[in-house]
């Protein structure tokens, strides 16, 4: 359990004792939102769905060096490039921040 002073108590795997303090020996702080927002991390999350269905769970890779190739790849040369995004109106990430640009 995680205690947030503000909020209450909270609790999942990534706020206890133990996963806090391997966060803390590497230097790393956690980023959790407050009770009751699920919203904060949406854009994550969908990222991460969007990882999972369309590259990892159609592939096995035999090692992690290949599999963070693998996951490299599908960022930056189909996410980003060339995946229409409907948050974005259809078109890629890298068109719209050149036509914003």
């Amino acid at each position: 359990m995680l205690l947030d002073k503000q909020k209450g108590v909270r609790g999942s795997q990534y706020g206890s004792h133990d996963f806090q303090k391997k966060l803390l020996a590497h230097g790393l702080l956690a980023s959790m939102s407050g009770k009751g927002n699920c919203f904060d991390n949406a854009a994550v999350e969908t990222f991460f769905k969007s990882l999972k269905a369309e590259w990892l769970w159609r592939q096995n890779w035999p090692t992690r060096r290949q599999a963070t190739t693998a996951i490299f790849q599908y960022i930056n040369g189909f996410y980003n490039p060339r995946r229409r995004h409907s948050y974005l109106g259809g078109i890629s990430p890298l068109a719209f921040e050149a036509r914003v640009a």
